[in-house]
């Protein structure tokens, strides 16, 4: 399926590794311009490169050309980082037509022991980041009749989990935020607003839960691992490729109806029935 999206420039944001960077692959995969963003620069700087492979890989009937990759080395919940990427030579400003929101969890722990500067940083990084890098770009992919925003959230929305209470605080708030932005009449301009909330992908994310997990049972982190793949219907973990693959269609032209939705992924291992 061609997803139209070729020639699109979209912001990538914590894409040198785990499900931003499976993200920006597929999105590269289909012809998409991607800026990535991350903290650290040697990790996202082989990201690129490696992301260039991809890209001259990429073929178009139409003739267009491959795919261009940029990478800018910042932080993203700072207004200096932000400004780096809306300045960066070679890229489109803040005329992005695809925003991906993805800061890095909060720590783990008993909320007991959260200062309220724990708390202030959660909620800058995981909601008001997010809400930021909306507020820059929406109203001119509006004023050109497309934009698709994804926030990537977590499960925890839906299910909230007890050691992640500054991650269930943060991103519950953008949840909300984004409900009331999708039926703002944006769809109707071509723009839509969803998140996306992975469960137990196979990234370093999870990895410093599953290890929180084990201190908090004394278990070792194999059991705790193998213990959690069997809770997950597929009995297994989830790949930052398959992540990525759901959040290029949601991206795409045939996606315009879906929007102000949290599209759960965790392999069937939420319970509700809604």
């Amino acid at each position: 399926m061609d997803l139209g999206i070729a020639g699109r420039w979209a912001l990538v944001c914590g894409a040198s590794k785990g499900l931003g960077r499976g993200c920006a692959e597929a999105l590269v995969s289909e012809g998409v311009n991607v800026l990535i963003n991350a903290r650290t620069e040697a990790p996202l700087r082989q990201t690129a490169t490696e992301l260039r492979a991809i890209s001259a890989r990429w073929t178009s009937a139409a003739g267009q050309k491959e795919p261009e990759v940029l990478a800018v080395a910042c932080d993203i919940t700072t207004p200096e980082g932000r400004e780096a990427v809306w300045s960066a030579p070679g890229g489109p400003g803040r005329d992005f037509d695809i925003v991906l929101t993805n800061a890095g969890g909060p720590p783990t722990g008993d909320f007991r022991h959260f200062t309220s500067e724990d708390w202030q940083r959660a909620v800058n990084a995981n909601m008001l980041t997010p809400i930021e890098l909306i507020k820059a770009v929406v109203d001119g992919m509006a004023e050109r009749g497309f934009g698709r925003i994804l926030n990537i959230t977590s499960s925890a929305v839906k299910a909230p989990i007890d050691i992640l209470a500054l991650s269930n605080g943060a991103r519950s708030g953008l949840t909300g935020f984004v409900a009331g932005l999708a039926r703002s009449g944006l769809a109707a301009r071509g723009v839509t607003v969803n998140n996306l909330l992975p469960g137990k992908f196979d990234t370093d994310r999870v990895n410093a839960t599953l290890e929180a997990a084990a201190r908090k049972t004394g278990q070792s982190l194999a059991e705790v691992r193998q213990a959690q793949a069997a809770q997950v219907p597929a009995r297994r973990f989830g790949t930052p490729a398959e992540f990525g693959a759901l959040c290029a269609f949601v991206c795409s032209q045939q996606a315009g109806y879906l929007t102000g939705q949290n599209l759960l992924l965790d392999g069937g291992l939420y319970p509700g029935t809604f």
